[in-house]
C-alpha cells in the first residue's frame, strides 16, 4: 500500500471517529436534557447503528483504496 493511500485511510478513518464521537455527544445530550425522550433501547439501537456505519465506512475505504 502506498503512503498516499495509507494516509487517506487514516484521514478518512480519524474523519469517521469524529464523526461517531460527536453523535455518540449528541445522543447523550438528548436523553440527558430530555428525559421523557429517553427510551434506553432505542438510543442503545442509534448508537449502535452508527457504530456499524462506522466500520463499513472504514472498510469500503480500505477495499477501495487496495
Amino acid at each position: 500500500m502506498s503512503t498516499l493511500n495509507l494516509t487517506l485511510v487514516l484521514f478518512v478513518g480519524l474523519l469517521l471517529v469524529l464523526v461517531f464521537v460527536l453523535f455518540m455527544a449528541g445522543l447523550a445530550y438528548v436523553t440527558h436534557r430530555h428525559p421523557r425522550l429517553e427510551k434506553p433501547l432505542t438510543v442503545a439501537f442509534g448508537g449502535g447503528g452508527v457504530l456499524v456505519a462506522v466500520v463499513v465506512g472504514l472498510v469500503a475505504v480500505v477495499a477501495l483504496t487496495t
